[in-house]
């Protein structure tokens, strides 16, 4: 064996980097074991909420079957292809716990027939349902929500009738207030008729009142029967200014005598409507009438006008005592009223005879600052527009407008 001196610095040199390679291994196998222990440590936090959020999940995934269990609705689950996947057990009650796999489309044509009313089902025990669709969105399936709701359209039925009978009692009562007073005038005239002593001009006063009276029944009775045939009403078109000078010639020498000022500010310039003069005049005078009888000698009352694009606007304003807040929400129902000589019916009328013509009503008053009535009309007007409603309030308003002309 050669040993030189250098074989022995060869082999001091190769053990030097030997023990170095060894260091440099046990310190890389030291880091991978403190790598490794990190991540079985980072490993098993991760599971650990891994298995938190499972538990969660779980725990919600059994209230929500509960709640779906526990809901009085239906509900229908469905695929993309519009296959029955998954119920409750409401949807099973209402059609069976054979959907599952089936069309929906077949369920529904074996079991349910559409009504009049969109979204709403009549089964075959006579049942009805309403049923709204919504989707599950990325998944191309859609959930049903089936209601039974036979007793709440049971009972809206029931309101509707009773809503209607009401009206019905209300225009029966109105009615009878227009017949009464004419026919009680002409029997108190023609009771004058048989008395043997009365003069002849007397006799024959009696009989052109009495007559008069006949005469007025009569044009009462055909305009029921037009609003019961439901035959339109003839228009025409209306200059505000004109309305208003008229309303002032009459209503103007009235005030006076009470003791009253008028003032009549128009800035209507030029605008129409279209609809019923006589009507329209019928319901003005009766606010202004209103107004005066709210008024103390020495008021002012107030008859305005002005438009924009859009509205024509009209206006009673008067000085007097006001009215309670608490009323004023009650003003327009019929036969309210606050005096004991009135008959509910005037306030009634106008707002009938306003909203015929499509247009609104509002009062501003308040107790001791006098009370103002605002009347809104579209300036486009045009009986196309009218819906049915306000047909049959147009009608209505000019049937009972004969109480403001006896006034």
């Amino acid at each position: 064996m050669d040993s030189t001196p250098g074989n022995k610095q060869q082999l001091e040199e190769a053990f030097s980097i030997f023990m170095q390679a060894s260091d440099h291994l046990s310190r890389a196998y030291q880091e991978l074991q403190q790598r490794v222990e990190q991540l079985t440590s980072e490993l098993a936090v991760a599971n650990g909420e891994l298995r938190s959020q499972f538990i969660e999940k779980e725990a919600l995934s059994e209230r929500l079957g509960l709640i779906l269990t526990a809901l009085p609705g239906g509900v229908v689950v469905l695929d993309a292809a519009g296959l029955v996947i998954e119920t409750n057990p409401a949807a099973n009650a209402m059609f069976g716990e054979g959907m599952h796999g089936r069309k929906w489309q077949d369920v529904a044509a074996a079991c349910l027939t559409q009504t009049a009313t969109p979204g709403e089902w009549l089964s075959l025990e006579g049942r009805r349902f309403s049923i709204v669709k919504s989707s599950l969105g990325a998944s191309d399936g859609q959930i049903l929500m089936i209601q039974d709701i036979t007793e709440a359209h049971s009972l809206t039925m029931q309101m509707q009738r009773n809503q209607r009978l009401s009206a019905m009692g209300e225009m029966a009562a109105s009615l009878a207030h227009q017949l009464r007073t004419p026919l009680a005038t002409a029997m108190l005239y023609t009771s004058h008729l048989g008395k043997m002593d009365l003069a002849p001009e007397e006799r024959a006063k009696f009989a052109e009142k009495s007559l008069a009276r006949l005469h007025h029944l009569e044009q009462l009775i055909k305009d029921m029967l037009l609003f019961v045939k439901g035959e339109t009403v003839g228009e025409e078109d209306i200059q505000i200014s004109n309305l208003l000078a008229e309303l002032q010639q009459v209503i103007e020498p009235q005030m006076t005598a009470r003791g009253l000022a008028f003032e009549l500010h128009d800035e209507s310039d030029g605008a129409l409507l279209k609809g019923s003069r006589k009507a329209l005049s019928g319901a003005l005078l009766n606010l202004l009438e209103n107004a005066m009888q709210a008024s103390a000698g020495g008021g002012k009352i107030e008859l305005c006008a002005w438009c924009d694009e859009e509205a024509v606007f009209i206006s009673v304003r008067d000085q007097g005592k006001g009215i309670e807040r608490e009323l004023q929400e009650r003003l327009f129902e019929p036969f309210f009223t606050t005096r004991q000589e009135g008959t509910g019916l005037g306030l009634a009328i106008v707002r009938t005879v306003v909203q015929s013509h499509g247009g609104g009503i509002r009062v501003k008053s308040e107790e001791g600052s006098g009370s103002e009535f605002v009347l809104t009309f579209p300036t486009k007007s045009g009986s196309d527009r009218f819906s049915a409603q306000d047909q049959w309030n147009k009608r209505a308003g000019d049937l009972l407008r004969m109480e403001l002309s006896d006034e």
